[in-house]
């Protein structure tokens, strides 16, 4: 409790401290324009990521960025719909007025891009793989959860428990081997489980960058396959007090969301609130209801900030909480679905939305500072988070019923400093580290031991920029050290210490041979501790049904990759095409050789469990990725996508457990201009995944199949200001029954006793929603 106290009012004195500075500021004015006809363009917005700020232009086009530092360079973003997306570097020591002139076109052009490097940067002079999406793009699929909205993504999967569990996969890689990040911070919950999803709120995030590939220079352990930025939008522009309400209502198990924001900016003091519920009874799936997989999830957040000439410091906090129900699959002689009783659950049942037992109940809470503090002729980012993650399994009602009891704190630190530049050279340095306290022996099952855990980490990095190349590089030392409590009880756990220094580098290259086509190539190494469970697991694992056995001696793993692409887009189609080669030293998996070990339960039955242990092995993964949009006409839009990933062990000569099959997406997309509305859309998809035999010899293979997917939309305008926009989605429209590969309910893995055991995946489903933004003041 005292270091929350003292880790508070440092947060809090830093955030004080920050706003004495509040007095000078500066401005910059100027105007956006049709590059064609000369004319103003009015709600272009301009941002300045780096400083979290942003400005809308007026009915003329103009518009006006305060509370600005005198000097500096930063890089400035102008977005309008339907025009190509400028962005450009500005001194802010003579800026002059700003004039902007944007091009008509129907692809937005240069992103800009926060992850995996240490400012933001211009996509094409990025050397990482990343995709970006969009609020929108996140909430016009379908979609369950944050992570299921992603994974439409080339290069992308996720691994199931149903409708209400999602986790990341990039490139065959997931679990602690891919960094979520949100507020800045690394999402420290118990990600190394396999029933865990991440406990964030879908509804806030505004974009979300997917970073493919070793990331560990800027992120340290754990971003061996790749990060997962969840982004929040900007502030609102000075002077203004806006928000949003969004609800949505989904067919296949009656998913309801709704989601209210409300944020203001009044001399650069920014607000934020937002408040979110989502609730759902069991899913179905093409052939039957899935017995107690509903689940119910509640977050509030808040944001308090200062945007000064200084520079800028925000304090976010967040309170998430989800309840997700469990099921034991059982089938009685006709294939039916029973309980425990042999009992055949009954529609009334399946649609009751309060959850029956066994469940979890997963609470996160969080504090982070963000700030970016002008320090001399550089730029001083800090990150300070604290986090608190609670999760319990629940057998029964009371104090008895608690299962399995996970809690952790976790304060973590990341600074960097940004020196000037200085003929095209952009020098970084920085520090990161956490500490987590974690008490896991307190229910009436123990899987891992209380721990402790401590890393520290530092890097330099350099980027050189000429007129169309850019070159980057970097180097990491970073040290670990977990600490396992000894323990005995129901489980036994000996005490163990394991440590270890590292040392990772990446290095990076872009050239534009033109406007239009670009390539990019990325060359690093990272590693990955292992986790507790790991290391020290001794017990049975309800959720996955299987005896798990860890191994305190397991070493880091170590990986090499590199990964190259090409980018073209002119004003008729988008395409990119990459591949990349990741080697891997010491790769950890759970493997099993068949032997079981029986377990009493509380009322003295006796069932026998799948014994499965940690070992490792070296790997080696490679695969493509690719992507094309063609656009014929404006109001046409043909988007395509592929991935491949291929793994294999290089020890065993076998597959490695788990890689998603091969992907092909294709998805049409008319976008009519209808008088009265904007954005108006009409779209049809099919998504095509092939068979997956490349697996290891405990796994089942997976055939092939495809989903129809369609979605229409619109946003209309109520009065003068006000718009609505309204729009429906269905995923798998034909209602096909089938298994993904990485689904953890699909034959062979949801049980040992019965390999031909499996329920599928969801079946149809059709979501209707509504955004509606609203303006109190501008």
């Amino acid at each position: 409790m005292k270091r929350i106290q003292l880790f508070v009012a440092i947060l809090l004195s830093f955030f004080i401290f920050s706003g004495s500075f509040a007095a000078d500021v500066a401005e910059i004015t100027g105007k956006v324009t049709d590059a064609k006809s000369q004319s103003g363009l009015a709600g272009a917005t301009i941002s300045i990521p780096d400083l979290r700020i942003s400005a809308i232009t007026n009915s003329s086009g103009e518009f006006t960025l305060k509370n600005l530092p005198a000097t500096g360079r930063f890089l400035v973003q102008v977005t309008y719909v339907g025009y190509r997306s400028l962005t450009q570097v500005i001194d802010f020591a003579r800026p002059g007025i700003l004039s902007f002139a944007l091009q008509v076109s129907v692809i937005e052009g240069r992103e800009v891009i926060i992850t995996g490097s240490a400012s933001s940067s211009d996509k094409r002079k990025n050397s990482t793989s990343v995709s970006s999406l969009t609020k929108a793009q996140l909430l016009y699929h379908p979609s369950t959860n944050l992570i299921d909205a992603i994974s439409r993504v080339p290069g992308v999967g996720q691994i199931t428990t149903g409708a209400g569990i999602s986790k990341p996969v990039i490139r065959g890689l997931s679990y602690n081997r891919v960094v979520t990040v949100s507020d800045g911070v690394k999402q420290q919950g118990q990600q190394w489980g396999d029933e865990h999803g991440i406990e964030i709120d879908q509804y806030s995030a505004d974009h979300v960058e997917v970073l493919k590939g070793p990331a560990s220079l800027m992120y340290g352990s754990d971003a061996l396959g790749g990060v997962i930025n969840i982004l929040d939008g900007l502030p609102a522009p000075d002077g203004t007090l806006r928000g949003e309400f969004l609800t949505n209502y989904a067919t296949n198990n009656g998913l309801t969301g709704s989601s209210l924001m409300l944020q203001g900016n009044e001399n650069g003091l920014i607000y934020k609130v937002r408040g979110s519920y989502k609730n759902a009874y069991s899913y179905q799936t093409a052939t039957e209801y899935v017995p107690n997989s509903g689940f119910n999830e509640t977050n509030f957040e808040g944001q308090i900030g200062l945007n000064k000439k200084w520079g800028y410091a925000h304090l976010n906090a967040s309170s998430f909480r989800t309840n997700i129900g469990f099921y034991e699959p059982a089938r009685n002689e006709t294939g039916q679905l029973v309980d425990e009783a042999g009992n055949v659950f009954t529609e009334e049942r399946n649609k009751d939305r309060a959850l029956a037992f066994p469940k979890q109940d997963v609470r996160h809470y969080k504090i982070a500072l963000n700030s970016n503090i002008l320090l001399g002729d550089g730029s001083l980012r800090t990150i300070l988070g604290y986090q608190h993650n609670l999760r319990r399994e629940l057998e029964a009602e009371g104090t008895d019923g608690l299962a399995l009891f996970l809690n952790s704190h976790t304060y973590s630190y990341d600074l960097k400093y940004s020196f000037k530049e200085m003929k095209g050279w952009s020098p970084v340095v920085g520090l990161s580290g956490e500490f987590t306290h974690s008490l896991n022996t307190t229910g009436a099952e123990q899987l891992i031991p209380d721990y402790d855990s401590q890393a520290f980490g530092g890097f330099a990095f350099i980027k050189k920029t000429w007129n169309n190349d850019t070159f980057n590089a970097g180097a990491r030392f970073d040290y670990r050290k977990m600490t396992g409590k000894a323990f005995s009880g129901d489980a036994e756990f000996n005490a163990f210490t394991n440590d270890f220094s590292h040392i990772t580098g990446a290095l990076g290259y872009t050239h534009e041979f033109s406007d239009a086509l670009s390539f990019k190539a990325n060359a690093g190494s990272a590693f990955r501790a292992p986790n507790i469970a790991e290391l020290s697991s001794n017990g049975v694992h309800e959720g996955v049904f299987r005896y798990e056995i860890g191994n305190a001696d397991l070493k880091p793993e170590q990986s090499y990759q590199f990964d190259a692409s090409f980018d073209y887009q002119n004003q008729y189609l988008s395409a990119s095409i990459g591949g990349f080669a990741n080697m891997i030293d010491n790769f950890i998996y759970y493997s099993t050789d068949g032997t079981t070990t029986p377990i009493e339960d509380e009322e003295g039955n006796v069932k026998d469990y799948p014994v499965y242990n940690f070992v490792q092995d070296n790997a080696f993964l490679r695969g493509i990725e690719a992507s094309l949009t063609l656009h014929p006409v404006s109001f046409i839009h043909f988007e395509n996508g592929f991935s491949y990933t291929r793994a294999t062990n290089r020890t065993t000569k076998e597959s490695l457990p788990f890689i998603p099959a091969a992907t092909l997406r294709n998805e049409l997309r008319f976008e009519p201009k209808i008088t009265g509305t904007s954005n108006s859309y009409l779209s049809v998809g099919i998504d095509n995944f092939f068979k997956q035999t490349k697996i290891d010899s405990f796994e089942q293979a997976t055939g092939g199949y495809t989903l129809l997917n369609a979605a229409i939309g619109t946003t209309l305008r109520i009065g003068k200001t006000q718009d609505i926009t309204i729009y429906a989605a269905a995923k798998n429209l034909l209602d096909k029954a089938y298994y993904d590969h990485l689904s953890r309910f699909k034959p062979g893995r949801l049980s040992d006793e019965d390999p031909a055991l499996g329920i599928y995946n969801q079946g149809r489903n059709i979501t209707f929603g509504v955004n509606i933004p609203f303006s109190l003041k501008k």
